[in-house]
């Protein structure tokens, strides 16, 4: 990758990845970054080429900032996440859905399109005058050129079809404004051709998201969670515990082994070869206690607002630790 591409970042949990529209940067997500960081870990990008981040060598298209992302979702070792893409970051969402499947979990396409004749005539007929003049003159000015590369992203990409949309996998949430740019029968179109996908339409123009963020908001949150709501309260506990269970029963093993070696390094405090083994091992015993510490403070983070929020979890949980207190 020619360029590291700037974000922000901010919460715990599972990865929610923000991707902004054509000549904005993260912050168009303010609202949206405060609200989902409360369940989500939210990583909010700046676009090639857009607020914080350089603008490099590589092509200036939809395809590209697809293949930056899968770079970055490398590079920070993020194998899988929620993916919400807002105008152009909507079609960069849908490439790399499409491209890279298994590392979607859920996909949020709010006012995407698949090629420049699904905006509506009135908006895009002075883009493409727009990128036409900018074109002419690109090579004698620098501002010319970079216009005509912004402009041009909304001319030539991101050029794909309907039949383009059966690659995607996973469950995706179509959302647009009532008097959006993006042609509603264009929207529906989408809907329609991704297999296991909702649709919404809200009050509002093209930037729902930013002038609406309390509906928006609430229609991603429900989306986001929905899978969980076929579960019955005590399923949900049940699934936790189990988890839970497991990795306290560990602490409770290596923490009974620990004191074992304790007790045999005392009593060979003489043979100092013995001595130095069993110090190894409690080391590493130690070691193993702190990571599934750490795991069962992840267990908790990972299932974030929705099973906190189940009547009884927190006093499930020490209840259990009570009980393995006393084990």
């Amino acid at each position: 990758m020619d360029i590291e591409l700037y974000y922000q970042e901010k919460g715990d949990g599972f990865p929610l990845i923000l991707l902004h529209g054509n000549g904005e940067d993260h912050t168009y997500f303010k609202a949206q970054i405060d609200y989902f960081s409360k369940y989500y870990k939210v990583v909010a990008i700046d676009t090639r080429g857009h607020g914080n981040s350089p603008r490099g060598t590589a092509p200036f298209t939809i395809s590209q900032f697809a293949e930056d992302l899968y770079r970055f979702m490398c590079i920070h070792n993020i194998k899988k996440a929620n993916i919400l893409g807002f105008s152009d970051g909507g079609n960069i969402a849908m490439v790399f859905a499409m491209r890279y499947p298994n590392m979607v979990q859920r996909l949020i396409l709010n006012g995407a399109n698949l090629y420049s004749a699904g905006v509506k005539a009135n908006i895009q007929i002075p883009i493409i005058i727009g990128y036409k003049i900018a074109s002419l003159f690109a090579r004698k000015s620098a501002e010319a050129k970079a216009s005509a590369e912004l402009l041009g992203l909304m001319v030539n990409d991101p050029n794909l079809h309907e039949e383009d949309l059966v690659k995607i996998q996973c469950k995706t949430l179509v959302i647009a404004g009532t008097k959006d740019m993006i042609k509603q029968k264009h929207t529906e179109a989408i809907y329609s051709g991704i297999r296991n996908s909702k649709l919404i339409i809200l009050d509002g123009n093209h930037f729902i998201a930013n002038k609406y963020p309390h509906e928006f908001n609430k229609a991603v949150y429900d989306f986001l969670i929905e899978e969980y709501k076929i579960y019955s309260r005590t399923d949900i506990i049940s699934s936790i515990l189990k988890e839970y269970r497991e990795v306290q029963t560990s602490i409770k093993e290596k923490t009974a082994e620990r004191k074992d070696l304790m007790e045999q390094k005392k009593n060979c405090s003489i043979h100092f070869i013995r001595a130095g083994k069993l110090e190894e091992q409690i080391t590493t015993l130690t070691e193993d206690i702190e990571e599934l510490k750490s795991q069962k403070a992840q267990l908790l983070s990972r299932m974030g607002c929705q099973a906190r929020e189940v009547k009884g979890f927190d006093s499930k949980l020490k209840e259990l630790d009570t009980m393995q207190e006393r084990l």
